[in-house]
């Protein structure tokens, strides 16, 4: 009784918190479609699909928020990618936003999430298939980079306030909550790894980022205390070429105000990424 005490301890005080959108990309001035996308374990996850200006296929950012957020929080992302030509899909993942809830919410089902997502993609007819970016945020930004670690069929990753390794991301938490690592910190580590199926060092993005294939960005604000800034130096350093760029930005963790006031850059990555064939 103690020990499932503890283990429903942990599972609680590490759930994502669920914060529902109060607005449309309407307010945004765009035109956009709400959809659903079937998702692993028989789950659906809610979304906006806004096809690019034209209505030609058109090469598409499937975007990803972080933990505890949604899909509306990544709308200052949606502007200047629609207003450059982008069709955009945002999402919620399982657990988060108006998606359908899960057992648990993990940077895995994050990715599996994303990978639904994509696949439906490739589907739209407002979509060119062939020139397909993700773009995420925290955990969500270690999800598509994981994915993109184990897909073949895209152009681009955008990753912002990446953390490079799960496990210290997680003793951060915990220390920063005063939970000593022993005993309680390690086997915490050791728990959730159990319930979300896989070691930490096999989704880390210190992993992921070695096994990409395509143009990668990764953005990080140079006052965020909750993934210090290092972190994203640290995924560069283990780049596997060039094609990997690295841009420190001013701001912290939610850096989506920066990333609206410097979107040239980022509409310089993905269009040389997707459109002149890096």
């Amino acid at each position: 009784m103690t020990v499932w005490l503890f283990h429903w301890l942990i599972r609680y005080s590490l759930r994502a918190p669920r914060q529902l959108e109060q607005g449309t990309p309407a307010q945004c001035g765009l035109d956009f479609r709400q959809v659903s996308i079937p998702t692993a374990r028989a789950k659906t996850l809610f979304g906006w699909f806004i096809p690019a200006p034209g209505g030609a296929p058109a090469p598409v950012v499937a975007v990803l928020h972080g933990w505890g957020s949604n899909a509306e929080m990544m709308l200052p992302a949606a502007v200047p990618l629609h207003q450059s030509g982008y069709a955009v899909l945002l999402f919620d993942a399982r657990s988060h936003g108006r998606s359908d809830g899960d057992n648990f919410a993990s940077l895995p089902r994050f990715a599996e999430d994303l990978d639904h997502a994509l696949d439906w993609l490739k589907q739209q007819p407002e979509v060119d298939a062939a020139r397909l970016a993700v773009l995420g945020h925290s955990v969500g930004a270690g999800a598509v980079l994981l994915a993109a670690s184990r897909r073949e069929d895209l152009s681009a990753v955008v990753s912002i306030a990446a953390f490079a390794h799960p496990a210290n991301m997680m003793r951060r938490f915990m220390a920063a909550h005063r939970v000593p690592y022993v005993p309680l910190g390690w086997y915490v580590l050791r728990y959730v790894q159990q319930v979300i199926g896989y070691r930490f060092d096999a989704i880390a993005p210190s992993r992921s980022i070695t096994r990409i294939t395509c143009p990668v960005l990764l953005l990080h604000g140079s006052e965020d205390t909750i993934v210090p800034a290092s972190e994203a130096e640290t995924l560069y350093a283990l780049r596997r070429s060039d094609a990997v760029k690295l841009l420190i930005l001013p701001g912290e963790h939610d850096a989506s105000d920066e990333l609206a006031r410097h979107a040239d850059k980022l509409i310089g990555f993905l269009d040389q990424a997707m459109r002149s064939g890096v």
